[in-house]
Order: C-alpha cells, then sequence, then structure tokens
C-alpha cells in the first residue's frame, strides 16, 4: 500500500465484521481443544477459562481406550471411501447423460431429479427405514453405503455444469474415431472435469465422515458404529463425560483438517466454479 493513501472508513469496517465473523467460526473449534485437555471440574467454570490448568492430556489417551475407536475409524473410513468413490462414478454417469445424451424428456427428467433437493430428509427418514428393513438392512453398513452412494442431486448438478462447457467438438471427433458413449465418458469427459471431481469428492467426503443422523437411525451395535455416533455413547443418561467427549472430537476432525490442509484448493475453486457455471 502507497505511502500517504488513506484507508477508506468502510473499509476498516469490513475488516473489523470479518474478524469478528471469523473468531465467532472458530471460537467453538478453539473450545473444543481447550475442553479437551481440561478435567471435569475446569469444564463448566463461571467464568469460563479459556486456557486449562492443569493441562490434563491423558484425555487423549482414555478417550481411545474408554471406547472401540480403532475399529469405528475403520468403519468411517472404509464407509466414507466407499461412498465417495460411488458418488463420483453414479454422479458423473448421470450428469454425462443429462449434459451431453439427448433423448426425450431429459429436461423435465433432470428438473425433477433436482427437485428432490427441495425435500427434507425428515421427510423420506421413514419411508427409506422401511424399505432398508424390508431388504434386511437395518443394523448394517449398507443401508448408510447404498443409498447415498447411488443417490446425490447436488453432485449431478454439479458436474453436468462442468460438462456441459466441454465443446461438442470433442465428443463428435471420438465418434468419428468409432467411440460409443461409454468410450467417450471414460476417456474423453472424466480427465477433463478432473477438477470438478477432486472438488466435489471432497465435499462428499466431509459429509459423509461427518454424517450422524443416518448411523444413528439404522446401527444399533457398537462395533458397527461410526465415529460420530461413537463419539455420542460419552454422552449418558446421568453423566456425561465432557472431557473425554471433546479429546474424542478433536481426534475425529483431525481427517477433515488434514483433507483441507491438502485440496483447499480444490474446495476453494469448488465453490467458486459451482456459483459461477450456468
Amino acid at each position: 500500500m502507497k505511502l500517504g493513501k488513506k484507508i477508506k472508513p468502510t473499509r476498516i469496517l469490513l475488516h473489523i465484521v470479518l474478524i469478528f465473523g471469523a473468531f465467532l467460526m472458530v471460537a467453538p473449534f478453539l473450545w473444543t481443544i481447550s475442553s479437551s485437555l481440561k478435567d471435569m471440574s475446569q469444564i463448566f467454570l463461571v467464568p469460563p477459562k479459556w486456557l486449562p490448568d492443569p493441562v490434563t492430556f491423558q484425555n487423549y489417551p482414555n478417550s481411545l481406550t474408554a471406547m472401540p475407536f480403532g475399529k469405528a475409524y475403520f468403519n468411517s473410513f472404509y464407509i466414507t471411501g466407499l461412498v465417495v468413490f460411488l458418488n463420483i462414478l453414479t454422479c458423473s454417469m448421470a450428469a454425462y447423460a443429462f449434459a451431453k445424451i439427448r433423448f426425450y424428456g431429459s429436461n423435465v427428467l433432470f428438473i425433477l431429479f433436482l427437485a428432490t433437493m427441495m425435500i427434507p430428509k425428515q421427510v423420506t427418514m421413514v419411508p427409506l427405514y422401511l424399505i432398508m428393513d424390508k431388504l434386511g438392512w437395518i443394523d448394517t453398513h449398507l443401508a448408510i453405503i447404498v443409498p447415498a452412494g447411488l443417490f446425490n442431486a447436488f453432485g449431478v448438478f454439479l458436474l453436468r455444469q462442468f460438462i456441459r462447457g466441454i465443446p461438442n467438438e470433442l465428443e463428435e471427433a471420438a465418434v468419428l474415431d468409432g467411440a460409443n458413449p461409454l468410450r467417450i465418458y471414460w476417456s474423453v469427459i472424466l480427465p477433463l472435469i478432473r477438477p470438478a471431481l477432486a472438488a466435489f469428492g471432497i465435499f462428499s467426503f466431509m459429509g459423509i465422515w461427518n454424517g450422524f443422523l443416518e448411523p444413528l437411525i439404522y446401527l444399533s451395535t457398537p462395533e458397527k458404529f461410526t465415529v460420530p455416533l461413537l463419539l455420542n455413547t460419552f454422552k449418558g443418561l446421568y453423566f456425561t463425560d465432557w472431557s473425554l467427549m471433546m479429546a474424542g472430537t478433536t481426534i475425529s476432525i483431525i481427517p477433515v483438517i488434514v483433507v483441507y490442509i491438502i485440496a483447499q484448493k480444490q474446495i476453494i475453486e469448488g465453490i467458486a466454479l459451482t456459483g459461477s457455471k450456468g
């Protein structure tokens, strides 16, 4: 910034508002970490203490041994991995069909498909539970993997917008070379939408990893619990060990933080391009 250049009051006010908003967003996360290092006597002190005294690092190993977190982490990782893979595969195929393959009623079908995004999840919980019960999938991971992996209207919409931006000449050239639609999808479309696939995969990963409602509805055996559901078991009917819960929560968000640090560029681009593609 050049010396002598005046700083507008509105710009100062904007930065103050942004800093305050950033603090509001990060404060719960900082409080979680602080509480994970406290003993129970410090959790509900009034006024609250941000810095634990003394620091109790033992909460972390205690939280991991109090519950079968090793199994829960395995469950969460493989469920999330399968759902993300299925989402990328099925959503990209459906997006390609809606974007490039012309068939009777495609636009109407796509609108109806998007309309499902306006239906609250609470409306479909009971019918979906009955379907899972008829299939014998209650208390199995299939009830979590299959519906989430095979249907994601947002993913189809996002990828369709990217695929529509691919020039038709590339597809026509592939047809002249004898490629069928499946070959075009695999060899032409997928390589060109890798940024969109990466962004969508990250969104899907974070949503499934943090998912709580579906495991709560369908799972009842502790050995099949995911990490968010197992954390809920620290909350008892008469007593909640908040120190261990906060320690377990802090550990559980490490994979999400790692994914964000590694792929923050794709996340930001995905958010920006979602709004810019028409």
